[in-house]
């Protein structure tokens, strides 16, 4: 079968292609939505159809016939099979979906129409071949329409061909496109087809699911209100297909990626089966780390962040492998921003961050990969002699440590370990398995609570909190233990749904409000909280009076005093994030924040400590713009205009098409503009003082500074000045004075220091000289095994260091121990690499003798050393080890 009967189109082409075809066909555009969903439970975003739950559900409708998307997506449920042909971690989804809208015939024919047409795709319909559910006659009969003979028509199982958002609900079958490669790729099998699991012949490259049915708790299938079109098109699969390629890592995009590790290692692509691999992980993995640190995610230890954090050690140790040195992901960072930043402008945007943070893990893994070899080292020791490092041992290593593995069995089998690989295997399919059963293979996420029920039934809560601290309104719901109520007595706990309210929900860092809800019947609730529930005002509540019903009349007043410390935090962090800026760099984004009353916590990206000058240079920029007593001005506007206008967009956050954007002062440039919906002072002058309490790492690339304003800071400032007269009374000087007299102390300590490591040293010197005199000669090296008291396990090195000169350059080696001056034991065993050469080990006669002075302890061959707690059996080890040196 020939590979030149259709054209050739690059990525790009293919994209634009798609997205142009179903605008036409009356589906509206949507911008791809960030790798963070808006669903909480969902980790990261794996579909396209993700952004548009909420239109399957019936929460929000849409004029158009349906939507189109070219979706980016991570998944890594089986991120150890990434670096094949076929598994991605990062990858686009092309996909077009409709709520009631355009039919299923209409899905199959445009499909159809698309990937045949001569002014689209062009594929030889003879080389293409079509899965149905196996009782989804109507399907069959649509694509025969369109042409396609029976016999490129088959059925598959449930397993295969029909979708289900879990075991009730929504769910329907699916219909899958496959490209027949050739007669080469595939097994010669009987029953070789589409959906073969012995051969890459038959290639999947577009599924279309009809979700039509609801299935109930008795199994049945009503249908549901209207039928949902939800397709995807792996834009990689389908480029790889469109440019005569058999793999997705052999489509233009990868290619190009592929080429930077090519230029970086030295090593032809397409040469050597393991570097291949390398290359493709690297490839992968450092698109998937670019896109997930430009859409806001941070590497941490769970989460997205120990996503981010496997995926990039993962490419750093792939890049170890091929031999790059040095840190150079950047360099893959920059061809990702020049071959995707038209289409992805975030990364762009991003880019000094995303270097950053991404240098910085790099050199933070060549840390852990040393560290990795020494615990690695110490459970070797531990092996008694020819055993086997257990499989749960490199599990561990490679999982909790990110030490991978086959670094593990390379270093065991220079050392003439085996590792048990079917143990380690057995830990890693349970871990897999862990995986898929807490990940949605449907990209659904869990969405049937009581809130849900809720946003579908009632009208988004009315705000009215930027102008009013009072406002009357109507309960229109209320929940108890996660189940609507419709009425709570007097100590009821309770979570209320108002038709409006003033109380600001927590969200955005800022804590939520709190206060009172009255009845004119004399009902009184104490809110002690207040959250959001999609587009619901929950308020959080005891009813400490009366009772209260759905339908109530409640006067719902906040506490306005607590709301107006609040205000001056919340503009304070605005402050803040605008002086971090120019004294830090464009680099530094916000990466969290807490506003609350009393202070304000405020996270952002940046590489290092924060010094004292930097320090003190943002408290006082901060501080002069409240001294400056400028205006808050906030104005609700287009989001482009918005960012247009200069406004600061928080890294990662989702904005809506209007936005409140809120600046200091009135000027064109402003110290601070940020999008924020958020409530704020009315003047930075409200704020009173700005105080910075501390600043400290929250995790790698990752800052904390916490802050006090207005009351706090005044509490905060008079509570130091307390603190410095009591320092002063008991130094028995003035406050001025405190500094000069500490930094005196201290001198005076470090001269008593001195002269006491003097004396000590001095003492120790003389039995040194005393120890080295009775060395006895062994074959091939002189040893003194002998008892110096008084010296700290410090100066037991010390001690070494003085029998080695003593021996000018001859092979020596000793073994000493010594009754502390703080009452323990201390061990040592050292050899020059002439006396390990002649059969001197002192890690193995540290770790036999350790247990005869209540200690353990071990090393290398040419030192170890070891802490005891039983000063008596100190001359028993020394016996000891002469036994095991034959003395």
């Amino acid at each position: 079968m020939s590979t030149a009967d259709y054209k050739t189109m690059t990525t790009a082409e293919i994209r634009e292609d798609f997205l142009r075809f179903f605008e036409a066909k009356g589906c509206k555009l949507y911008p791809s939505s960030s790798l963070v969903p808006d669903d909480p439970s969902l980790l990261l975003t794996n579909a396209g159809m993700n952004q548009f739950k909420e239109y399957y559900q019936g929460k929000k409708t849409m004029p158009e016939i349906g939507a189109c998307s070219c979706q980016k997506c991570l998944r890594t449920n089986d991120i150890d099979n990434i670096g094949d042909a076929t598994h991605l971690s990062f990858f686009e989804m092309l996909g077009n979906f409709s709520f009631g809208g355009y039919s299923k015939a209409d899905a199959i024919a445009w499909a159809y129409e698309f990937i045949t047409g001569p002014d689209h795709l062009g594929l030889p319909p003879e080389r293409l071949y079509m899965t149905v559910f196996e009782d989804d006659d109507e399907a069959i009969e649509l694509w025969h329409e369109q042409g396609v003979p029976y016999d490129h028509i088959s059925r598959l199982g449930e397993k295969d061909n029909f979708w289900a958002a879990g075991p009730t609900g929504p769910c329907g079958p699916c219909s899958e496109i496959y490209f027949d490669q050739g007669e080469e790729f595939g097994c010669g099998g009987e029953h070789c087809g589409p959906g073969c699991d012995d051969c890459d012949r038959y290639l999947e490259f577009w599924n279309l699911v009809f979700t039509q049915y609801d299935r109930q708790e008795d199994g049945s299938l009503p249908e549901l209100p209207h039928r949902n079109i939800d397709t995807g098109m792996g834009l990689e699969r389908i480029a790889a297909i469109m440019q005569h390629k058999s793999t997705n890592y052999d489509g233009d995009l990868l290619q190009g990626l592929i080429g930077v590790g090519e230029r970086l290692s030295g090593h032809t692509y397409g040469t050597d089966a393991a570097r291949d691999r390398s290359l493709r992980i690297v490839a992968d993995h450092a698109r998937a780390v670019t896109f997930m640190i430009g859409d806001g995610i941070l590497p941490g230890n769970e989460g997205r962040g120990y996503v981010l954090r496997r995926l990039l050690r993962r490419a750093v140790y792939h890049g170890r492998l091929m031999g790059i040195e040095g840190a150079f992901l950047g360099a893959y960072v920059e061809k990702i921003c020049e071959l995707m930043g038209d289409n992805y402008p975030a990364v762009v945007e991003s880019r000094s961050l995303i270097d950053g943070i991404v240098a910085a893990e790099e050199e933070r893994f060549g840390a852990t990969l040393d560290s990795g070899e020494e615990l690695l080292a110490a459970e070797l020791d531990k092996l008694d002699e020819g055993a086997t490092l257990p499989g749960d041992v490199a599990f561990k290593l490679h999982d909790t440590y990110g030490f991978p593995i086959d670094l593990t069995r390379e270093i065991c089998e220079a050392a003439g370990r085996d590792v048990d690989m079917d143990a380690f295997d057995a830990c890693m399919t349970e871990q897999r398995e862990r995986a898929r059963a807490s990940a949605n293979r449907d990209a659904w996420g869990t969405f049937n609570d009581v809130w849900t029920a809720l946003s579908d039934r009632l009208a988004a809560t009315e705000f009215r909190g930027y102008d009013e601290d009072e406002c009357p309104a109507r309960v229109l719901a209320l929940v108890a233990d996660g189940a609507e109520v419709e009425r709570a007595e007097k100590g009821a706990e309770v979570e209320i749904v108002l038709d409006a309210t003033p109380f600001y929900a927590e969200m955005g860092g800022q804590v939520g409000d709190t206060g009172t809800l009255a009845t004119a019947a004399g009902a009184r609730l104490r809110v002690t909280d207040t959250k959001v529930k999609g587009a619901l005002y929950v308020h959080v509540a005891t009813v400490e009076e009366g009772a209260v019903a759905v339908g109530d009349e409640v006067s719902a007043q906040i506490d306005a005093g607590r709301r107006e410390l609040i205000r001056r935090n919340h503009t304070a962090t605005h402050l803040l994030d605008a002086a971090l800026k120019r004294v830090l760099g464009d680099h530094v984004s916000q990466a969290g924040s807490l506003v609350a009353p009393d202070r304000l916590r405020f996270d952002f990206t940046h590489f290092e400590a924060v010094t004292a000058d930097e320090l003190a240079r943002i408290e006082g920029m901060v501080n002069a713009e409240i001294f400056a007593a400028e205006p808050i001005v906030t104005r609700v506007m287009g989001i482009d205009e918005a960012k247009a206008s200069g406004a600061v967009a928080l890294f990662g956050e989702k904005y809506g098409d209007v936005v409140r954007v809120v600046s200091t002062g009135e000027s064109d440039a402003p110290f601070s503009r940020e999008l924020c919906g958020g409530t704020h002072a009315k003047n930075t002058a409200d704020l009173g003082l700005f105080k910075i309490v501390s600043e400290g790492s929250v995790g790698s690339n990752a800052r904390r500074i916490e802050a006090v304003t207005s009351m706090g800071a005044i509490e905060y400032v008079d509570e130091r000045l307390l603190a410095l007269d009591e320092v002063a009374h008991e130094l028995k000087c003035r406050p001025d004075d405190v500094a000069s007299r500490v930094a005196a102390l201290q001198a005076e300590l470090r001269e008593t220091k001195k002269a006491l490591e003097a004396a000590t040293t001095g003492a120790g010197a003389g039995k040194v000289a005393d120890a080295y005199k009775g060395a006895v000669q062994l074959d091939g090296y002189k040893v003194v095994v002998a008892r110096i008291d008084g010296l700290s396990g410090k100066e037991m090195r010390s001690a070494w260091d003085g029998i080695r000169d003593a021996a000018g350059g001859e092979p020596v080696a000793c073994v000493i121990a010594s009754a502390t001056p703080d009452g323990k034991v201390a061990l040592l065993a050292g050899g020059t690499d002439g006396a390990v050469s002649a059969g001197f080990a002192a890690g193995s006669i540290v770790k036999d003798i350790a247990g005869l002075v209540g200690g353990r302890g071990g090393g290398r061959p040419n030192m170890a050393q070891a802490g005891g707690s039983d000063v008596s059996g100190i001359d028993a080890a020394l016996d000891a080890a002469r036994a095991a040196l034959g003395i």
